[in-house]
């Protein structure tokens, strides 16, 4: 991982220049073929949008959002879902784990997961599920980062050309 790369918890207000780059992210992503809930062609106001959600879901305090710098821009992030039923206190979501395509490889995946694992403890959270599509960059991540693979679900959802693609569900107890 490069040095000059800083992973930050993103609070409320989340600022607008955030949100932009966030949104640049999520476009990269979309526009790389990521399966991440949105189809192409997708938009700068899209992402926008989407991440004004984010900020909103961070100011109720039902969303921890990440952010990896790369020499002062956003090139990553992660979120953790904190709203769960009231029978699952000590479980969390991890949501939109992304990486723009020109910083992959340098470990801020890796950075970005180790640190919403330290953010999921501080909320008393040890129990973490995700989704992600079998075979691409994200499944290979959590593997070596020590999730458990539970299942696969066949054509789950669709890849932004439109092409269906399975799931794979993934947890991770962690240590209190």
């Amino acid at each position: 991982m490069s040095d000059s790369v800083e992973i930050s918890v993103l609070d409320a207000p989340v600022p607008d220049a955030a949100l932009d780059q966030l949104a640049s992210v999520l476009v990269d992503c979309v526009e790389g073929g990521a399966s991440v809930s949105f189809m192409a062609p997708f938009s700068q106001a899209g992402g926008l949008a989407y991440f004004r959600k984010v900020a909103d879901a961070v100011a109720s305090g039902d969303t921890v959002l990440l952010a990896a710098k790369l020499d002062g821009r956003i090139v990553g992030t992660v979120q953790l879902g904190l709203d769960t039923p009231p029978n699952q206190p000590h479980r969390a979501d991890l949501k939109k784990m992304l990486v723009h395509r020109s910083a992959r490889g340098r470990g801020i995946g890796a950075a970005l997961m180790a640190q919403i694992e330290v953010e999921a403890i501080r909320r008393g959270r040890w129990l973490l599920v995700l989704d992600t599509v079998p075979g691409e960059n994200g499944y290979r991540l959590y593997k070596r980062a020590g999730w458990t693979e539970s299942g696969i679900i066949p054509n789950y959802a669709l890849f932004p050309d439109g092409r269906l693609c399975d799931t794979a569900v993934f947890w991770k107890r962690l240590d209190r």
